[in-house]
């Protein structure tokens, strides 16, 4: 497989003086997914938990619900002349009777803004395919200050970016504030397509006492992955787009943006917030 860093050659200037040093990035591979055989998607990710995150982006397509929807993942053989693996072609190959969407040139998906659908149809596209409907019974209860520590608790998790600081890292958390898996990768919708892969491969699908963060903006695109793995709160260190608004006031999802310190906006889903714990300014 690919490695998650590479080394390359980097001229350094630093108070004017100039050195040459090697410096370590974050790699960056296509991953084709294919689905039964037939060319599906293909995305720019860091190499690592590519059956992960083939299978979150099934979740958040609403091709895939619980581990037993998939019969089997498997690497395809690359493209190189001498028939060398790539591990850049991943095969998900469904269990019989799980339904086949309809594969052409021209997929109506919504889960990129390059999708060609916005607004409404947006919308009513995760309404109609959404298998988890939010339904945290009883409600979470998240207090602010606990909201506040779990950048913290997710820097101090990024491997990767203590070596390259170019990932975008998504964190899964406990209501209690513990954190329960988080994953790198140069795309941050790849980063929570690999959470919630790994939770459908353990069957813990619908993640419906969990705390999603995200270490950008909230999108229109995580927030639909968010509430296609039956996620009831997401928070981002930084702004949500409108559209992620909208999804989640008609989803029921608690949205918190601007998420720095003791600072933080919510947008959506504020009865899941214990604002009664914040104590106002005089």
């Amino acid at each position: 497989m690919g490695r998650v860093t590479e080394r390359r050659r980097v001229i350094r200037i630093r108070d004017g003086a100039v050195s040459a040093r090697p410096d370590t990035l974050v790699a960056e591979e296509p991953l084709e997914i294919r689905l039964n055989g037939r060319p599906l998607a293909i995305t720019m990710r860091t190499p690592g938990d590519d059956f992960a995150l083939a299978a979150g982006f099934l979740v958040s397509e609403g091709v895939l619900a619980s581990a037993s929807d998939v019969r089997n993942i498997v690497y395809c053989a690359g493209a190189k002349d001498d028939g060398t693996n790539t591990y850049n072609v991943v095969d998900v190959q469904l269990a019989p009777g799980v339904p086949v969407p309809d594969i052409t040139l021209e997929r109506n998906v919504y889960t990129t803004s390059s999708c060609g659908l916005c607004g409404k149809a947006s919308l009513d596209a995760v309404r109609t395919t959404a298998r988890f409907p939010i339904a945290d019974t009883p409600p979470l209860r998240i207090e602010p200050g606990l909201l506040a520590d779990l950048p913290d608790r997710l820097r101090a998790a990024q491997r990767v970016f203590d070596r390259t600081g170019g990932l975008h890292a998504a964190a899964l958390f406990s209501e209690a504030g513990e954190l329960l898996d988080v994953r790198e990768d140069v795309g941050r919708h790849n980063a929570v397509d690999k959470l919630v892969g790994r939770a459908l491969r353990e069957d813990l699908l619908p993640l419906d006492r969990a705390v999603l963060l995200v270490s950008g903006r909230a999108s229109f695109e995580l927030a639909q992955k968010a509430v296609m793995a039956g996620i009831p709160v997401l928070a981002a260190v930084s702004a949500p787009s409108s559209l992620a608004v909208d999804l989640a006031a008609e989803t029921g999802l608690t949205l918190v943006g601007f998420l720095r310190g003791r600072n933080m906006n919510v947008y959506a889903g504020e009865d899941r917030i214990a604002l009664e714990a914040v104590v106002p300014r005089g």
